[in-house]
């Protein structure tokens, strides 16, 4: 039986048979429902990590994580194989970096994209080959250029003409050699949110093409740096591979160009792969993604008469985003009646856009589910928010849970294992969450959470008593 809610609830969102049940694709394979009605993640319970860690905490599935960088690298590597060619699979740090996710992915294979002096240091922090390290970012300071180069960074991704100077100076002064790939546009709109969209020409990421020509000739001119080829990122979260093909139909054109004055040995594309948040979020399988990709890039080579470069790829949150389950307490539940016959369930936790604010930044959608206990009472249409002072202080707009869900009830809301520790804020003075490992039914801290005191550390005008006048 449906209730009048249901008119409130947008159209891909249906009434669940079973308002207990974790979407498959959505949850780290590892997530199941206990003996007793509890989400199990790593083989813990909810109850037992938020008893040893508190809530909010976001909970990283560490097999998933090491799984899904095994899955990009194997697929890439089959794919280019297949043509003759090879692949480089960098880990986007913005999607989420610690020490400990550096040390899962280059573990598994893979390199390391990062796009400031912060991000860098972690990785290096983590004994990451300065060589495995890609460097992005549209304004990087001398500070971060002379850091980079001064450590051995294999590659430096260069974004304007400004800053093609800037790396050849400092490397000729650092006696380097600092090799180079230049950010370009290939005029692809992602099918995404206009904020997540990077490729379309009215915004602050790389060069057109006519710029790419004039910006390479002068990087050939410069004996401290070795042009090593082009990239071209076109958005986040993309489903279908329909936007990768024609961006790289568009930039083998300029790198055609580009080869009747020296080589061109690597093209990166990219990443933007998307995941699952909701039960109807279908995103491509990375084989078939990888298969088909390398294949555009194989037809246009071969149209051209042109050898295959090496390729490389970034993939961020589909390595990590399925990985993260954050965990909350239940505070308060408050029906607010919108009209004569409909109303919304309100259920408040203790977190919010504080640990993730992509519902605000983006309108993201997410899902979410009782995790300390299951029901048979009727779904009820609901939207999760925090506590902070905004009205745009959702976590998840939309949602069928439980009709008795209640205070002290925990609520896990999954695939928040990308931009959401990365994008966390002290809104309202909430301390950040910590983040917990969890494997085979143990679990640790990666990045531990903050306290009250770490706040009033930085408030330089509290005075200590030694110090009080």
């Amino acid at each position: 039986m449906h209730s009048s809610a249901d008119s409130l609830a947008p159209e891909w969102l249906v009434v669940p048979d079973d308002a207990n049940a974790l979407a498959p694709g959505v949850w780290p394979r590892s997530s199941v429902r206990s003996p007793d009605g509890q989400i199990l993640l790593g083989g813990m319970t909810a109850s037992e990590i938020a008893g040893q860690y508190g809530t909010p905490v976001m909970v990283l599935d560490e097999d998933e994580v090491r799984t899904r960088a095994r899955s990009f690298r194997d697929a890439f590597a089959a794919a280019t194989g297949r043509h003759g060619t090879t692949a480089r699979v960098y880990y986007a740090g913005k999607a989420f970096l610690s020490t400990a996710i550096a040390r899962w992915v280059t573990d598994e294979g893979l390199n390391v994209d990062v796009c400031t002096r912060g991000e860098l240091e972690i990785a290096l922090a983590a004994d990451v080959d300065p060589a495995r390290i890609g460097f992005h970012g549209n304004n990087k300071s001398r500070d971060e250029i002379e850091r980079a180069v001064s450590v051995g960074i294999g590659t430096i991704v260069v974004d304007s003409a400004i800053e093609i100077e800037r790396v050849a100076e400092i490397s000729e002064r650092l006696g380097a050699v600092q090799r180079v790939l230049v950010r370009v546009n290939s005029g692809v709109h992602a099918e995404t949110h206009d904020f997540l969209a990077t490729a379309h020409e009215d915004q602050k990421f790389g060069m057109p093409f006519a710029d790419a020509v004039t910006a390479v000739a002068r990087i050939r001119e410069l004996a401290s740096l070795e042009f090593l080829g082009l990239h071209c990122h076109i958005g986040s979260q993309i489903f279908g591979v329909a936007g990768f093909r024609e961006s790289a139909s568009r930039v083998l054109e300029l790198h055609e160009q580009l080869r009747a004055g020296g080589e061109v040995p690597l093209l990166n594309l990219g990443g933007g792969f998307g995941i699952a948040y909701t039960s109807v979020d279908d995103p491509t399988p990375i084989e078939q993604l990888a298969a088909e990709i390398v294949d555009a890039v194989a037809e246009g080579c071969a149209q051209r008469g042109i050898p295959m470069p090496a390729l490389a790829f970034e993939p961020g949150r589909a390595i990590v985003g399925t990985a993260g389950v954050t965990l909350y307490e239940v505070g308060t539940t408050k029906p607010v009646r919108l009209g004569s016959d409909e109303s919304r369930l309100y259920v408040s936790v203790d977190g919010g856009m504080s640990d993730n604010a992509r519902p605000a930044l983006y309108g993201a959608q997410y899902s979410a589910r009782i995790a300390s206990r299951t029901s048979d009472v009727e779904p009820a249409l609901v939207r999760v928010v925090g506590k902070h002072c905004e009205s745009g202080d959702i976590v998840v707009d939309h949602e069928y849970l439980p009709g008795d869900i209640t205070p002290g009830d925990l609520l896990a809301v999954p695939a928040t294992g990308a931009y959401c520790a990365s994008l966390s804020s002290n809104y309202n003075h909430v301390p950040r969450p910590a983040v917990v490992a969890v494997s085979a039914g143990a679990s640790r801290i990666i990045v531990r959470g903050e306290t009250i005191d770490d706040l009033l550390s930085r408030d330089a005008g509290i005075s200590t008593k030694e110090g009080a006048r």
